[in-house]
């Protein structure tokens, strides 16, 4: 995971450079870039393989949800927003575009380089054989999702939701746990945000997103019937 390299896009160069400084702590490469469009070009010309991107909101040009919705266009690379806001609403909204990670201003660098060493674990985790839960194939080595034989495009934070359902197949999760679990640290905004992306993960699993139940006043279970 070392060698991975991040895009950090924030228009303040000290925030760069601190960011910077502590991911190379880590031993982390990192690219640079000031604006959204400057980041999109970046990412867009490919020439350096990108596996995370550090993304602030405000930032001259192009913000960072427009960034975001076109990176989400082509690419499910993880994504951990920069936002000097703490709304609960600007969080939901971070969920629904496809936020994988949101951390408010003032952030500790090191709580930042933690949350980015989580995701990036997850992403590249110990495999194994791909799994059948009624239909529906998880395999974790190539972090797909295949639907009757069909691939599911799915954001990193979706996939490991659903990993986590299908993992405790038959079990029923409360929220606290799931949010736990899945978002790898103690949540303390609004669990809706579970609600918004199961309501995503139904969809996009068709007719098999019923296995997915609602557990009135705990949460879900995955259970095949």
């Amino acid at each position: 995971m070392l060698d991975t390299t991040i895009l950090i896009v924030d228009d303040e160069s000290r925030m760069r450079k601190l960011i910077k400084d502590f991911l190379a702590q880590k031993g982390y490469k990192t690219i640079e870039a000031e604006d959204g469009e400057k980041a999109l070009q970046i990412f867009e010309e490919g020439t350096q393989k990108i596996g995370l991107i550090l993304l602030d909101v405000m930032m001259p040009k192009l913000d960072g949800w427009s960034v975001l919705r076109k990176i989400r266009q082509s690419s499910n690379i993880p994504v951990i927003m920069l936002t000097a806001r703490g709304e609960e609403q600007d969080e939901l909204f971070g969920f629904e575009l496809g936020v994988d990670e949101y951390i408010s201003k003032p952030f500790s660098p090191k709580i930042l380089v933690a949350r980015v060493e989580a995701i990036l674990k997850r992403v590249h985790g110990d495999s194994k054989q791909p799994k059948d839960y009624g239909g529906i194939v998880l395999d974790q080595e190539a972090r797909t999702v295949k639907v009757d034989g069909k691939e599911t495009e799915l954001s990193l934070r979706e996939y490991e939701l659903l990993k986590y359902l299908l993992e405790n197949e038959n079990i029923a999760l409360s929220r606290e746990k799931i949010l736990n679990n899945v978002w790898n640290y103690d949540y303390y905004g609004d669990s809706r945000t579970i609600d918004s992306h199961i309501k995503k993960i139904r969809h996009k699993l068709g007719k098999k997103g019923k296995y997915i139940q609602t557990m009135r006043g705990v949460g879900y279970k995955f259970e095949v019937k």
